[in-house]
């Protein structure tokens, strides 16, 4: 069992955007070391023999046959863009220093 560190807890939060007071932090130190330990013990279990499966109940998946087909015009696939520069979609920077 390793224990998340509340750095590593802060570091999480900073990624997935969220501010989260001290005592949230701890709560959190202590859900997502739980959560790391479940992993663990799925990681301990040996699966050698088990065939890969799709899904739990043995059902036929329907597939279609891969057929080259033409691509859709850039015009048509652009049309709702709110933004764009030629063929591309602008998009805002989300990462602080990433302004071009």
């Amino acid at each position: 069992m390793s224990t998340l560190t509340r750095k590593e807890v802060e570091e999480i939060a900073l990624l997935a955007r969220l501010h989260l007071e001290a005592s949230e932090l701890e709560a959190l130190q202590g859900e997502l070391t739980a959560i790391l330990d479940h992993f663990s013990a799925l990681a301990a279990v040996d699966t050698t023999d088990v065939a890969p499966m799709t899904h739990a109940l043995p059902i036929e998946l329907p597939l279609r046959p891969d057929v080259v087909e033409p691509s859709l015009p850039a015009s048509a696939a652009l049309a709702a863009a709110p933004k764009r520069e030629g063929d591309l979609i602008v998009v805002p920077a989300i990462i602080p220093g990433s302004d071009p």
